[in-house]
């Protein structure tokens, strides 16, 4: 694709790092069969390549954000299928997000936009205030269809009850069972998950630990500013508490074998921040050095081996991998590969390239094509009938979950369970009965 940036816009490192994704464009179109919003609204202008025509122009001509461009760019998902299609190695990623940080800094928009957006980006990445805001959720349910969609949608997702906080989410060092740790690493406790599902983290500390693990979470580390980078705000103070955080703990002495994310779209994100950070001195190499370390809690259990399954084998699990998982950091095989390793089999999703609608704030922000988007995803998921879904991101878990009687829970709990952790609190009953029978697709 021919770019028109002159000399001055070129000497922004941003510019010049876009300028390179749009010139690997080949106006093929390949990205357009496998982007949701394009094959739900059938608009060339909500593809990837019409995305990138429109935020092209934008960033072009340097004149402010047009609202066609917002309106397009917005109805964006991030799930990134694009460039799992993209014989072309367009970075549609980092060209989005530019695009995005251009549109929030450019553009006015209407103020009740702009007060949800300044509330999820504030609210969502710290615990204690999504704890708040839930609560409060609860006490607007009953107002909900009086309310603007957005915000009626955000009612609609808050969830029965609220767990109380978990003793593994404070700042502290899970020894290793059975000996000398195999690893030490370092857990990230994220932000929205520790509310919403505490569970996770917990099995994921006992799986850990249980392989011989040395698990750390370590103090000062939190959200990994992914939700406020893709609003386009500036995500970047999280990220920096992060890698401090983490850098602390290599220069202890120990030493970290890995960073551990158990929510794919926050894994996405930390792989990401060599890149983000490459143009600052004072962070450039500490954030290489934490994207190179950090690997999904799947990538970890692969390296170390499954212990034998301690349940009966055979039940019925399809897996539903996250945009962020299969796209973002194209993990297709060791999910799948531990859970039949643990007894379980394992089924695919129709149309499993299809983002659920989750993505982030997205089905808060555009809750009819995220209501859509649910919809397809869970019909292709009881087409298999099985007895459990399994997801690696908690998005996709509860965007799941919200519409169907299956239930959902995050890969590691299984594995968990698996090898002689409790039931996850979702199959209490499911755990006494017998495993169903095959299904023709098996």
């Amino acid at each position: 694709m021919k770019t028109e940036f002159t000399l001055a816009q070129l000497a922004d490192p941003d510019i010049q790092e876009s300028e390179k994704i749009l010139r690997n464009c080949v106006h093929c179109g390949f990205c357009t069969a496998t982007c949701p919003t394009y094959v739900l609204l059938g608009d060339e202008l909500d593809s990837p390549r019409g995305r990138i025509y429109l935020m092209k122009e934008m960033l072009e001509r340097d004149q402010g954000a047009p609202e066609e461009v917002v309106r397009h760019v917005d109805r964006c998902l991030s799930c990134l299928s694009c460039m799992t299609t993209c014989p072309s190695g367009v970075h549609y990623m980092h060209l989005v997000d530019h695009g995005r940080h251009y549109i929030e800094t450019h553009y006015k928009r209407p103020a009740q936009e702009r007060a949800l957006r300044r509330l999820l980006g504030t609210v969502l990445p710290h615990p204690r205030l999504f704890r708040l805001a839930l609560v409060g959720a609860w006490c607007g349910k009953p107002f909900a269809r009086l309310l603007p969609k957005s915000l009626g949608a955000m009612l609609g997702l808050a969830p029965a009850s609220i767990p109380g906080p978990s003793p593994v989410d404070k700042p502290q060092t899970f020894p290793a069972e059975g000996g000398p740790p195999r690893k030490r690493v370092a857990l990230m406790n994220g932000c929205a998950q520790q509310v919403l599902a505490p569970e996770i983290n917990e099995a994921t500390v006992r799986l850990l630990t249980r392989h011989g693990c040395e698990v750390v979470v370590a103090k000062g580390a939190g959200c990994c500013g992914a939700l406020t980078h893709h609003l386009g705000q500036d995500g970047k103070a999280f990220a920096r508490a992060n890698i401090d955080a983490w850098t602390r703990e290599i220069d202890k002495g120990g030493g970290l074998d890995a960073v551990v994310i158990n929510a794919s779209g926050c894994g996405t994100t930390v792989k990401d921040y060599g890149f983000m950070f490459r143009e600052e001195p004072a962070y450039a190499e500490k954030a290489k050095r934490i994207s190179l370390l950090t690997k999904d809690v799947t990538e970890l259990m692969a390296e170390l081996g499954l212990k034998p399954a301690a349940i009966p084998p055979g039940r019925r699990v399809t897996y539903q991998s996250a945009c962020s998982m299969q796209h973002g950091q194209r993990i297709r095989r060791e999910p799948k590969a531990l859970l039949q390793a643990a007894g379980f089999r394992v089924g695919d999703v129709p149309e499993a390239h299809l983002c659920c609608g989750s993505a982030g704030t997205y089905n808060l922000l555009q809750p009819e094509i995220a209501g859509q988007l649910q919809e397809r995803k869970v019909a292709n998921i009881e087409l298999t009938k099985p007895e459990i879904v399994a997801s690696g991101n908690i998005g996709c878990i509860t965007q799941i979950a919200a519409k169907t009687a299956i239930p959902v829970v995050h890969t590691v709990q299984l594995l968990d369970w698996a090898t002689g952790g409790p039931v996850p609190k979702q199959l209490k009953d499911l755990a006494t009965a017998e495993p169903a029978p095959a299904v023709a697709a098996e």
